[in-house]
Formats: C-alpha cells, structure tokens, sequence
C-alpha cells in the first residue's frame, strides 16, 4: 500500500472513530421520578377540597367522570405534564383519603398567593396556605416521609425514595391571586405593581430554600393573561377605552405581564446564584392569550363565554359558580349546567380553562416553543 493510500484510510479510520463517539449537541430525555408541585387553582389537585369540602359537580365530568379536587370538567396542565413522564397523578398533599405520595406530592390549592394575605377565604380573600406554607408543609414532607419509609411496609411503598428529591422536577404556578387580592381591595394598577418587586423576592427565597433541600430542575409558569377572564371582566370596573381589540381589559394584563417581567428577572438572577439548578420559565401568558385571542383558528369557539356558568354577557356571575345547588319548590338542581361540547370551549368557569384548553396549552409549552432558555418539558434537566 503506498502513503497515499495509507493515509486514506487512516483519514477515514479517523471519521468512522469520531462518527461512533457519543455527540456532546444531543442530550438525553429527561426522566423525572417524582414531581413536586406548588401553586394555586390552575394546579390544585385536591388541596382545597380537603381543606373546604370536595368541589361539586359537575367538575370533573369530562375526564374523572366525579368531582376529583379540581376546579375543572377534566385534566389539569399538571396532570399532563405528569403522564408525559409516565407518572401517576400527583396527590394533594393535604389529602389524607387515598393518596400516594411515591413519586411526588401537589401543594397546590385554589386562591392561593406568594405572599401572605390578610383578608380571609371566606370574606373572598386567598387561600391560607401561601407558597411560604407550602414550602414549610414540603420541608417536612421531605424530613418526616424519609423517617416513615423506613418502618418499611405501606410506608415505603406510599412515599419517595430520598434521591427522589434531587431527582425530581419541581413545578411551580402561582402569582395571579397576588395580583387579585390588589384589585379586590381597590388598588390600581400602578399601585400594584409597586408591591410586585417584594413577592417577587418572596419567590426567589422560597426557590432557594428549596435548592437547599436537593431541589435542582424548576420547571416555572408566570401568570396568564388576567384581563381575558369573564371573572376579571365581569367583577371589576371597566370602561371602553381599557379593552383591547380583541376584548380583553388592558390594565389587568398590564398587571400581569409586569409581574412576569419581574419573574424572568428574579429567575436569570437564581441561575447566578444557584449554579447546579437547571430553571425554565414557561411563558404561559402568551400561550393562553393566543389561545382566547385566536380561538377559531386553533378549533375552539366562543372563549369569553363560560361552559359551565349562569347569567351576563358572558355566562358568568360570581353567585351562580359552577356546580353551585339552589332548592327551588322543595327540590334541589343544579342552577349552572355545562355547555354541551366541551372540546371546543376554552373556559370552564370563568377564571378556570377546561381540559381541552389546559391540554392545548400544555403541548404549546411542552415543546420548548415558549420557554426561556428556549428547552422542551423533556430537556428540562439539561444543563440551560
């Protein structure tokens, strides 16, 4: 063999070599064993039912076919984001009846804020149990189920394993009920945006004290367009001049988008201080409001009107709440009925989505198409 031809192979040896090594560009699916989540409403899967009494039908209608702690005819975005990873539905922590914290706990529940509030749930105000809450009811969840498990038994088959917590994605919605309580004590817009800065600083610190805990992979939902909402549009004072063209009322999603501004700050700052984490911010607020905005060209119809509501321009009135019993002549009904399909609808009760509408949001954001760094639910323990 002369050199040149020596050299031929040995330059295609050398390809062949490079072409078997693994490519540092293509990373591995990611595969969560657990999921631990916090929030309010739009990822309660349970805690308020088990805090107030179960939510009525017909929630739950489409998908569980009985009322199952969430405010919704079917499925939650969590829920989905749970059978992407072939994982069971998280169980509320809260709930004592039946549930399985193996892969995860949900501390989540209905009018929940970051930061505490001062006016009751049962004067209108938020939930009790703020993120700062759920972190304390986390923190001992991790302490005392690593206790349990090893009495071995229904212990250890009910709860996580300890690198569970290292391992697991952390979820996070919550901030809209921050912005609510402002409106519902008759602050303006620039006034609440003024307290926003200081919950965002509550959020941060809760992140890190989870990081503290072995947490490493966020997985973070801002806050969705508040001035599409019949709730919204429907409560507070309006005029002409605040609603866009498509019918939303500007100065709420003002709110809203201001506090994911400071979101998306706060998060680009805790990548810089906690080196090891891996944190997405998930850009729920443009997904929804092309969803409400542009309906008909995603397959859905009428996404002012609530499906399950009664009364007013759109369906909804804050009395007549969806599932709510009124006895008329000695016999009880249902005075809220649902529309009749529900695969096209966007709004399930006026500030809720339905499951058709929280399943077309959740493959919009799982694609990585509206997340910064822009990575895929699958990615999400990449190096970002």
């Amino acid at each position: 063999m002369d050199i040149e031809s020596h050299t031929l192979y040995a330059i295609f040896g050398l390809i062949i070599s490079l072409a078997l090594l693994p490519n540092p560009t293509i990373s591995t699916k990611c595969s969560f064993p657990a999921i631990f989540n916090f929030g309010a409403s739009n990822a309660d899967t349970g805690g308020y039912s088990a805090l107030f009494g179960q939510v009525p039908p017909p929630n739950g209608e489409t998908y569980f076919h009985t009322p199952s702690g969430r405010i919704c005819d079917g499925r939650l975005v969590i829920d989905f984001i749970a059978e992407n990873f072939g994982l069971p539905y998280l169980s509320a922590f809260l709930d004592s009846v039946g549930s399985n914290f193996s892969h995860g706990a949900n501390f989540a529940t209905v009018a929940s804020s970051i930061g505490p509030q001062d006016m009751p749930i049962a004067l209108g105000g938020n939930s009790p149990i703020s993120l700062d809450v759920q972190f304390a009811q986390f923190s001992d969840f991790h302490r005392r189920s690593q206790i349990l498990r090893k009495q071995g038994g229904v212990f250890e088959k009910l709860l996580p394993q300890e690198d569970y917590f290292s391992q697991a994605l952390y979820t996070f919605d919550i901030g809209q009920n921050d912005l609510t309580a402002g409106y519902k004590k008759n602050l303006t817009t620039e006034q609440i945006k003024a307290y926003v800065p200081d919950v965002m600083g509550q959020f941060s610190n809760i992140i890190k004290k989870i990081y503290g805990e072995d947490g490493r992979i966020f997985w973070v939902h801002n806050t969705g367009p508040l001035g599409c909402l019949p709730y919204f549009l429907d409560r507070f004072l309006i005029t002409a001049g605040q609603m866009d063209k498509y019918g939303c009322a500007s100065p709420f999603n003002e709110a809203a988008q201001y506090l994911n501004l400071k979101l998306k700050e706060a998060l680009a700052q805790l990548r810089k201080d906690l080196p090891e984490a891996r944190i997405t911010y998930v850009d729920i607020y443009s997904v929804k409001y092309t969803l409400i905005t542009q309906a008909k060209k995603y397959g859905f119809e009428k996404p002012f009107i609530v499906c399950c509501g009664q009364g007013g321009k759109y369906n909804y009135h804050l009395k007549n709440y969806c599932g709510l019993n009124k006895t008329i002549g000695g016999k009880e009904i249902v005075i809220s009925n649902t529309c009749k399909d529900l695969s096209v609808r966007v709004n399930w009760d006026g500030t809720h989505f339905t499951e058709a509408a929280n399943k077309w949001v959740f493959n919009q954001i799982a694609s990585g198409s509206f997340t910064d760094p822009p990575i895929s639910l699958d990615m999400a323990c990449q190096r970002n």
